[in-house]
Parts: structure tokens; sequence; C-alpha cells
């Protein structure tokens, strides 16, 4: 298994070494053989070579059988443009290896969950997944830009029939193994290309009978997340869409540092990574949460490497370092000892032995 570690920007590095370790640890405990090896990405890498996504790293991302990414960019990169934004080596990962589908779970930890701002009852034993398109919409349609004098921006919302389908039917394979419910969200009363998108949508349930299909709008989709997000299982929706209403998921959650994310394209090759930023307010503080990339290298095992067991015991490790009360800032409660980051690292590695010593 030859793993990149691109740990970006901000608390990347910090959240990323929590991995480092456990790569080591499940080496040991799985008696696998994990190579990782870590190349610059993203504003680090402006900074280095004056390009977000330079060469090297580009031949290396080729070389591997999958990617960790920490996160990129950070207000110190707000005056760049176009191609030197750190965020637009993020796009060319994702459009360089076809990632167009994008796994972005929701679930509650039971002792998480006092930390949300919703009621218990109302995000207790969720279990949502959201799929995410990622390679086309807004972030990728042409032509895109400024006018001359600057006094005008455009961006252009493109997908393709064939485009359309190949996520949506992704969506319906796993609606199917799960518990056969869709809601395929789009903007179909005053855009043209979520017209096509729920015709689609329509047309291809003819063929997954088993699966009920509900079409939502984007804005009443974001409501029904915080008013009954139970009554969701499998969400699919565009790519801008996906990325505001998964970052709206993260309230369920009680944080954004518990969400995990995989990006894959039809061989599963994937690029994992939490769905929070680079949180330059926090960096270099020992204070982020490391569980989200933590639960990210538990999706890449289960979508590359087909290694479910593994990925059950990050996953319950995870759980039981929360359950413990180990817990940092982001989902503590007001006057309880928070967590380092390394502190919340060793604890699901300890847990994580744990687990394996009385499972294998």
């Amino acid at each position: 298994m030859n793993i990149l570690i691109l740990p970006g920007d901000g608390i990347g590095k910090e959240i990323c070494f929590e991995v480092e370790k456990l790569f080591k640890e499940l080496n040991s405990i799985f008696s696998i053989d994990i190579n990782f090896e870590t190349s610059d990405f993203g504003g680090s890498a402006i900074k280095k070579y004056n390009n977000p996504f330079p060469k090297h790293t580009a031949e290396n991302v080729i070389a591997s059988d999958a990617v960790i990414l920490g996160a990129v960019g950070g207000p110190m990169f707000d005056h760049l443009e176009g191609e030197m934004k750190p965020e637009s080596g993020l796009l060319k990962l994702r459009k360089n290896n076809n990632l167009y589908i994008n796994l972005r779970p929701i679930f509650s930890f039971t002792h998480a969950i006092e930390s949300s701002p919703l009621k218990k009852e109302i995000i207790s034993n969720l279990d949502i997944l959201i799929i995410r398109e990622l390679v086309g919409g807004l972030y990728f349609g042409e032509p895109r830009g400024f006018n001359s004098d600057r006094t005008e921006g455009y961006n252009t919302m493109r997908y393709t029939k064939t485009h359309i389908n190949k996520i949506l039917k992704f969506a319906f394979e796993v609606s199917s193994l799960r518990n056969k419910k869709l809601c395929s969200v789009d903007k179909a009363n005053v855009l043209e290309v979520s017209q096509l998108w729920r015709s689609e949508a329509i047309e291809l349930n003819k063929s997954y009978k088993d699966v009920a299909l509900e079409n939502m709008y984007v804005d009443n989709a974001a409501m029904q997340l915080v008013l009954n997000p139970g009554q969701f299982d499998v969400i699919v929706t565009e790519n801008l869409f996906g990325d505001i209403l998964s970052d709206l998921a993260s309230v369920l959650t009680g944080s954004i540092g518990l969400l995990s994310s995989a990006s894959l394209n039809d061989d599963y090759f994937g690029v994992y990574e939490p769905i929070h930023g680079s949180a330059p307010d926090i960096a270099g503080k020992n204070i982020a949460n490391p569980c989200a990339i933590i639960l990210s290298v538990g999706l890449m095992f289960l979508h590359t490497f087909n290694r479910k067991d593994i990925y059950d015991a990050i996953n319950n490790a995870v759980e039981n370092t929360i359950n413990s009360g180990t817990k940092t800032k982001d989902i503590s409660l007001k006057g309880d000892k928070a967590a380092t980051t390394q502190e919340m690292g060793d604890c699901i590695i300890t847990n994580l032995r744990k687990y394996a010593n009385e499972k294998l």
C-alpha cells in the first residue's frame, strides 16, 4: 500500500502527523505494509515552488494507491488569483484523476451530540450519506472570469446528460444497498441544468424501482436537514449544493471536526480528507480535532483497499475515544478539560489496540 500524504496548510500538518502515527500502528496490528511519503500541496507548495500543485506532487499522486489530504488555503493567500490560489491545486487534483464521486457520511456520536446546537432527539442515531458530484458544475464550468475592467464576474454551471447519469447511477446503486431511499437535490424551478438533472433522476429511477426517489429543491433540503434530518438516508446532488449542504450537516454531528470524506474515480482510487478547512486561527496550537482525518483513513481502507475490518476498527476506536470523555475543544462542554490534538490521536490508537485485542 503506497499512500501519499498531502498535509497542505494550517492545521493540516498537525492532523496528518496523527495519521502517520496511525499508519505505523495499523502496520503492526494488522500485519500490513503501509508505505507513506509526504508532498507539498496548496499554500505550502506556493511558498516553495510558486505552484499549488507542483509537478513532483502530481507525479507522486499518480504513483500512489491513495492520497490523504490535510487542508488547503488560508487568508494569507486570499490576494492570489486564478491558477495561483491554493484551492486551484485541489480542483486540479480532482479533475486530473476524475474524482467525480464525493462521499460525505454524516453520523452522530452519542457523546458528541451535546456539542450540537440542535436538540438531542433530532440528531440521535443519524446515518446519512451525502453523495456530491465533484468535477462539474460552477467550480469547473467555462467560461468563467472577469470582464476587462473587473466590474463583472461570471461563472458557468454546466453538466452533460452523461455526467449526471454517472453520479446518479452510483447514488441509486448505493441506495439499493442501504435503506432504498434516495433524495436528489436540485434547483429545477429556476435552473435549466437542474431541470436536466431532475429529468435524469426520474428516468433512471425506472431501472431502480426498489429505491424510493424524492426530488427536493436545495433551499428546502437545507431547511429539512436542520428540522428533520432523520428523514434522509442517501442524498445526491451537484458540486456547489453538495459543498454547502455537507458543511451545514456538520452542525448535526456537533463539530465539522468529525466529518470525513472520500473522493473516488471509477477505479476506486481516492483522495481522502476531512471536510473542514485549514483553520489558520488554531494552527500550531495543538488543539485541532484529528477525528475527521482519522475517519477518512477508515474510508480509504473501506473503498480503495476493501478492508472493512480495518474500517470498523478505526470507527470503533474513534467512537470509544469520544465516549470515554477524551474530546478536543470543539466537542468539549464548557468547563471540561479539552484534549490536545496529540492526546486525542494517542487515545484513538490506545482504543484501536484494545479493539484489536478483543476482536482479532
